[in-house]
């Protein structure tokens, strides 16, 4: 017997990491790097999803104590530098162009983000992330995993 359509339980991708967005149906690659680009964890959320709702799990991961938050304009929010103060991390996010009071930002700090750019870029030429073939989160979330191993092998083969 199967169970009722109206059952209460949701159904659909928004589970999977997968929704709308200006690029079709997609998911959003939130990442936490090392100081020198290299990939600690991911987070996945929806691509019509708010890059909000990726802080805090990415806080949450299980990694080094951060000194240092670099992120893009869509993570500017008062309620995600407060957040971060109060966790002992200094955000260096340009702010916004419609904000009234624009707080300051450590732009020469902010050049380091060049790195990140560059461990998407290393992660993306994996063809199989950069088009989302996987359906499940679960699947495409292991096959960063792989993507991310990938990346650190050579940091630890050859090393004398």
């Amino acid at each position: 017997m199967r169970p009722q359509s109206g059952s209460g339980r949701k159904r659909g991708t928004h589970k999977e990491a997968f929704g709308r967005s200006r690029g079709g149906f997609t998911c959003k690659i939130h990442a936490r790097t090392d100081g020198q680009g290299r990939p600690l964890g991911f987070v996945l959320t929806g691509g019509e999803a708010s890059d909000y709702a990726a802080v805090p799990a990415l806080m949450a991961m299980p990694v080094g104590k951060l000194r240092l938050l670099l992120a893009d304009k869509g993570y500017d929010g008062d309620v995600v530098r407060q957040y971060l103060l109060l966790s002992g991390v200094i955000p260096v996010i340009p702010p916004k162009a419609n904000r009234k009071n624009p707080p300051p930002c450590d732009f020469r700090a902010y050049k380091d983000r060049n790195r990140i750019k560059r461990m998407f870029n290393r992660l993306k030429q994996f063809r199989r992330i950069a088009t989302c073939f996987d359906k499940t989160a679960k699947s495409f979330a292991a096959f960063l995993a792989l993507a991310a191993a990938r990346i650190w092998m050579p940091y630890f083969v050859n090393g004398t």
